[in-house]
């Protein structure tokens, strides 16, 4: 049997997979993978989609050994995650591939001759290509694991003449401007999540949707929703309040992975939890090897263990004894609300069902994770298939009611706000040939009534408008929909001539 020469990586577990049997389905992929790459020769890119769970790295490994040994060169493997170079590594030597993880510490290869396959993350090998274009000699093959990152991209233009395959759930690409379809010549598409379940490949899911008001949220130039504006809300107590009736009502006493989107927010979630006595603990990227070794090491040894991370165990991790995924934030993206989910999904003895619970409306955007996609639609449109989600959730959002804090009727008059809706006030207004606008003027007054109706005193009644500020921002935002007018500048103007004039209104009518 080859062992992999990895000097740099010893403090991680090197233990060798054993050789595993490919499922049939898997056994189909690696033949129409070899077929299309003999049909179409060098310099043809195919795109190859499998649901997480369904063994990605086990098919991309026996395509690797059979090309070798057809064509007789040699095969490439990138990827972007270091726990990836491993998995990957230890499942070539398993089914007895010559293999050498390239990292930083390699700065040259006198040795390839003894390897036909090389694992490298993609940095590394930029940063050596870069300096020698001949770093590695007679690949005809390059994989990429996780293809929908844009990194691997730059990788592509030293091996113009070789073939090269994609591997992902997802095929959309993490950057919008970038699409798939512009580097790769075709899809191929695996077996789907539900056909998986049927034949017992992978667990089932039940999924639990807890409504939240995203209202707060910003989107960044990504296109997914800012860590900032995550982390102020999911931190909060309200929030922090549901997170943990939620996972008490449906998980408790279950293995339990919780995906946030901020550091701040993971934290909190792992006080929150301690203060309970519940057994968690808390995990991101700045964690040093040992340190991350260590939680995932407890995690995987603890029957009733929570564990709350922030973006590092997407990808790259398998724990099939987890029982429920909690996903604690909202994403506009496709491809890692599947990665979470995934995490989840592998089946073993005495599980063939997991948990989902969803504190992001998630569900609305995307559906539930068992449902069919339409891959060759994403990949050939993008564009059309990305909008159709977004101007969903929107609709979706903005039919969302406001969601009171607890113990918010205590201190104002609920029932007064909740007897008026902006939007059947405005269609009523334009319905009468009125301006839309006298809508603003009908959701001051109510706001004001129930301000008033509660109020001591003027600085008590100041300090209302204060507390109602997210459910004034709410309304403002329903009032924009209705107008179809929604640039941010636009919206502060609204929202700061309403605080103004309801401000007045209140020390014009209540006494100090």
């Amino acid at each position: 049997m080859y062992f992999c020469k990895l000097p740099f990586f010893t403090m991680l577990d090197l233990d060798l997979y054993e050789a595993k049997k490919l499922y049939p389905f898997q056994e189909k992929t690696v033949n129409q993978v070899l077929d299309e790459l003999r049909k179409n020769g060098s310099n043809y890119n195919l795109l190859y989609q499998l649901p997480t769970g369904g063994g990605k790295t086990v098919i991309f490994s026996a395509i690797a050994k059979r090309y070798i040994e057809e064509s007789g060169k040699k095969v490439l493997i990138l990827t972007h995650r270091i726990e990836l170079s491993i998995q990957t590594s230890k499942q070539l030597s398993a089914i007895q591939v010559p293999n050498k993880v390239i990292n930083s510490e390699v700065k040259t290869l006198e040795d390839q001759a003894e390897y036909t396959c090389f694992i490298a993350m993609v940095e590394t090998l930029n940063n050596r290509l870069n300096e020698n274009d001949q770093f590695i000699e007679n690949i005809g093959l390059v994989i990429v694991d996780e293809a929908h990152y844009n990194s691997f991209r730059k990788i592509f233009q030293f091996y113009e003449d070789a073939n090269i395959l994609g591997v992902t759930a997802t095929p959309l690409s993490s950057n919008r401007n970038l699409p798939l379809k512009d580097h790769y010549n075709k899809l191929l598409v695996g077996e789907s999540i539900s056909n998986l379940i049927t034949d017992g490949y992978l667990s089932d899911a039940e999924t639990y949707s807890y409504d939240v008001n995203l209202h707060g949220l910003k989107i960044g130039s990504n296109g997914d929703f800012t860590v900032s504006s995550s982390d102020l809300l999911y931190s909060n107590y309200f929030m922090q309040e549901k997170l943990i009736f939620a996972y008490e009502e449906v998980a408790i006493g279950e293995k339990t992975l919780i995906f946030n989107a901020g550091i701040e927010t993971s934290r909190r979630v792992e006080e929150s939890f301690k203060k309970l006595k519940y057994n968690i603990r808390h995990l991101d990227s700045t964690f040093s090897d040992k340190d991350r070794k260590d939680v995932i090491k407890w995690f995987k040894e603890t029957p009733e263990a929570i564990l709350t991370s922030v973006g590092i165990l997407t990808t790259g991790f398998d724990e099939p004894s987890v029982q429920t995924i909690i996903i604690n934030r909202a994403t506009r993206s496709l491809t890692l609300y599947h990665q979470m989910i995934g995490r989840g999904s592998r089946r073993i003895p005495n599980k063939s069902q997991f948990k989902i619970i969803d504190l992001g409306n998630n569900v609305r955007r995307f559906g539930y994770w068992q449902d069919y996609i339409n891959w060759q639609d994403a990949f050939r449109f993008p564009d059309r298939f990305l909008e159709s989600r977004i101007s969903e959730l929107e609709d979706m959002e903005f039919e969302v009611e406001y969601e009171y804090p607890k113990g918010f009727e205590q201190l104002i008059k609920t029932h007064i706000l909740e007897e008026f809706s902006i939007k059947e006030c405005y269609l009523d207004c334009i319905d009468k040939g009125s301006k839309g606008k006298e809508a603003i003027d009908m959701s001051i007054n109510n706001h004001f009534n129930a301000i008033a109706s509660s109020a001591t005193n003027l600085d008590h009644a100041l300090s209302l408008q204060q507390l109602l500020q997210d459910h004034i921002e709410h309304r403002v935002k329903h009032y924009t929909k209705c107008i179809s007018k929604c640039t941010d500048n636009y919206f502060k103007y609204l929202l700061e001539t309403y605080n103004r004039q309801l401000s007045q209104k209140i020390r014009l009518s209540i006494e100090d």
